[in-house]
């Protein structure tokens, strides 16, 4: 699984839907760690706590952008499904037919489906593998084999697109416009280049991650891997939940220290302001796709492993066809990404932040042919470079309100950096 996404040109889809048969069945002999399965090229992943799905191969592919992009992949998606035929001898969600997804930060940054033609999947126990073709060309069951990743060595970082001096004076400019009434929150980023010895493996730091961030979500998706701590949409038999992070303190590693600033966090009026903004605009986005919704009034401080975060878990009853890509699409981008009002922090994002986002914090997951499936806002995480597979650009980002300090931003995005970092450093 090199760094390189391979031949896309050749493999996306642009005319109409294939015509796809699909089979699901139990299988033994999956690894406890389903990345294991992950051949060395075009390994797509969506892993938590063990369970989720991995896929090699493709079956389908579409590759999409501009303002009606979410529009153009629920409409080829219903293709589809509409014209496959499908044995799903399991019946849960994410078995039978299902496509891995991201999608980039703005209309102009390029996304993509893709429909892998062997799929491994665990939930709840339950282990199967599911085989995508051609009508015309019915795939047996694979032999599932496991296999190991190579190290990667020698791994150096140098600025992006900005230093992390400059940035912090983009972060003062912001500031001083919040303070002046243009906008109430603005979310600015920041990225890093790693490069390496010898080209990266993606499954080293993709096993890295799982194993250091279990409750994580971890995803590959065309090249895009990393570790996100925050759901942006799950919908699930009618159930809709939504986890928005906002709000960050770095961890010490003294337990003692950490629960004393943990408090601190849940006090600090900087990151309640922030946070609150964030749950509104998350809550306001899922409304009209609910007859019902709980959202608590406080959030919770969410404990992982370098960092903490302000935390509240939306739930809603979904009252319409909605899918979980139609629901991700309603709430991209949220002021957890974006800011508020979302449209003044958009335009000032392209001003000032001087760089671009690409897939970094825009929404990654998959979905099934019910249109149940998990949408997360791509975090922690980094883009291999098609043109050089030592290369990858890191990113991280951080909520700028009136109260923000330059300083100590640049602190939390290089603390939101560190997953990456370590998933990538020498052993």
């Amino acid at each position: 699984m090199s760094a390189s996404p391979g031949s896309r040109a050749a493999l996306a889809t642009r005319g109409p839907a294939p015509q796809l048969v699909v089979r699901s069945q139990p299988v033994d002999g999956v690894s406890a760690h389903l990345l294991d399965h992950l051949p060395d090229e075009g390994g797509l992943a969506w892993v938590r706590r063990g369970d989720g799905h991995v896929g090699w191969g493709v079956a389908a592919r579409l590759d999409v952008a501009g303002s009606n992009r979410f529009e153009q992949a629920a409409r080829w998606w219903q293709e589809l499904v509409g014209a496959a035929v499908v044995r799903d001898e399991i019946g849960v969600p994410g078995s039978g037919l299902l496509c891995f997804g991201s999608f980039g930060f703005t209309d102009s940054d390029p996304g993509e489906l893709v429909v892998p033609e062997v799929i491994v999947g665990r939930r709840a126990g339950t282990t199967w593998v599911t085989t995508i073709s051609p009508a015309s060309s019915l795939g047996a069951p694979p032999e599932l084999q496991v296999h190991e990743p190579s190290p990667v060595y020698d791994v150096t970082f140098a600025d992006g697109a900005r230093t992390g001096t400059a940035w912090s004076s983009i972060v003062a400019d912001a500031v001083r416009r919040i303070t002046a009434g243009d906008l109430d929150k603005v979310v600015l980023a920041r990225d890093l280049i790693a490069i390496a010895e010898q080209p990266i493996d993606l499954r080293w730091p993709l096993h890295r991650l799982a194993t250091a961030y279990p409750n994580c979500w971890t995803f590959s998706v065309d090249g895009l891997i990393g570790a996100t701590p925050e759901l942006l949409v799950r919908r699930e038999k009618g159930l809709i939940t939504s986890r928005v992070l906002a709000g960050t303190i770095r961890r010490t590693g003294d337990d003692a220290h950490d629960l004393a600033l943990a408090a601190s966090l849940a006090r600090s009026s900087k990151d309640l302001e922030e946070h609150e903004f964030a749950v509104r605009s998350v809550a306001d986005a899922l409304e009209p796709h609910c007859s019902s919704m709980n959202v608590p009034e406080t959030p919770f401080v969410l404990h992982l492993p370098n960092v903490m975060h302000l935390a509240t878990d939306v739930a809603g009853v979904a009252n319409n066809g909605a899918s979980a890509l139609g629901l991700a699409a309603a709430l991209h981008p949220s002021a957890a990404v974006c800011g508020t009002p979302t449209p003044v922090a958009r335009d000032l994002i392209g001003e000032i932040e001087g760089m671009q986002r690409g897939r970094f914090s825009g929404p990654v997951g998959w979905l099934d042919a019910a249109g149940d499936g998990e949408w997360c806002i791509a975090l922690r995480c980094g883009q291999a470079d098609s043109d050089d597979a030592r290369r990858m650009r890191l990113f991280a980002g951080a909520g700028i309100v009136a109260g923000s300090n330059p300083d100590a931003e640049l602190a939390e995005t290089n603390a939101k950096l560190v997953p990456m970092r370590d998933a990538l450093g020498d052993l």
